[in-house]
C-alpha cells in the first residue's frame, strides 16, 4: 500500500510539474510582444555652421549612410519592424523638414500603418562639430515617447553614423531592454 501511495504521489508531482511548465511556457509566449512597427524617416541636416549653403552631395551621402546604418540597427534589434517610407509624397518628407512640422510625422506614420515614427537630425555646428538628435512619436496620439541628443561631438561628417548609432543604442534600444 505504501508503494502504491508513493507511486500516486510521484505521478501527481509529475503532472503538477508538467502543468506548471506548460503554464510558464504559455506565460512566456504571451509576455513576448510583437515588434513595434516603426516609420523611420531619412535623417535630416540642420546646418548652423558659418558655411551655410544647400546640402551638398557629400552631406547627402553622409545623411544616407546615417539613415541606412540606423535602419540596420533597428532591424537587427528584433524589437522593431520598419515600415517602408520611400514613396511618401508629403512635402515635409520630400523637403527633409519633418523636424519643423510640429509632429506631422506621426500622422504620416499612421497612414503607413506604423505605430511609431522616428525623426533623426544631425545639427552641424561647424565643419567638425555636430549634435545628433532623434524623436520618436506615438503614431496614434502624436505624443513624444522618446527623445535624446548626443551632446556636442567632434568629427567630420563621416562620423555622423557612429554618433547616431551610439545614441540610439544607448538611449533607446538599451534603455528599453532594461525596463
Amino acid at each position: 500500500m505504501f508503494q502504491e501511495q508513493r507511486g500516486t504521489a510521484n505521478c501527481r508531482s509529475a503532472i503538477a510539474a508538467l502543468l506548471c511548465a506548460g503554464l510558464l511556457g504559455a506565460f512566456d509566449a504571451g509576455a513576448a510582444t510583437a515588434p513595434i512597427k516603426l516609420a523611420l524617416f531619412d535623417f535630416e541636416l540642420e546646418d548652423f555652421s558659418a558655411d551655410v549653403s544647400s546640402t551638398d552631395s557629400s552631406d547627402a551621402t553622409q545623411l544616407s549612410n546615417v539613415t541606412a546604418q540606423v535602419r540596420q540597427l533597428f532591424a537587427r534589434s528584433g524589437r522593431y519592424t520598419l515600415v517602408d517610407v520611400a514613396n511618401v509624397e508629403a512635402p515635409a518628407v520630400k523637403g527633409h523638414t519633418l523636424r519643423d512640422c510640429n509632429g506631422c510625422d506621426a500622422e504620416i506614420a499612421l497612414k503607413l500603418g506604423a505605430e511609431q515614427s522616428l525623426v533623426g537630425v544631425v545639427s552641424r555646428i561647424s565643419r567638425t562639430e555636430y549634435v545628433v538628435k532623434f524623436q520618436v512619436r506615438d503614431a496614434r496620439t502624436g505624443a513624444v515617447v522618446a527623445a535624446a541628443d548626443s551632446g556636442l561631438r567632434m568629427g567630420a561628417d563621416y562620423s555622423w553614423s557612429r554618433g547616431a548609432t551610439r545614441l540610439i543604442e544607448d538611449r533607446l534600444l538599451q534603455s528599453r531592454l532594461e525596463r
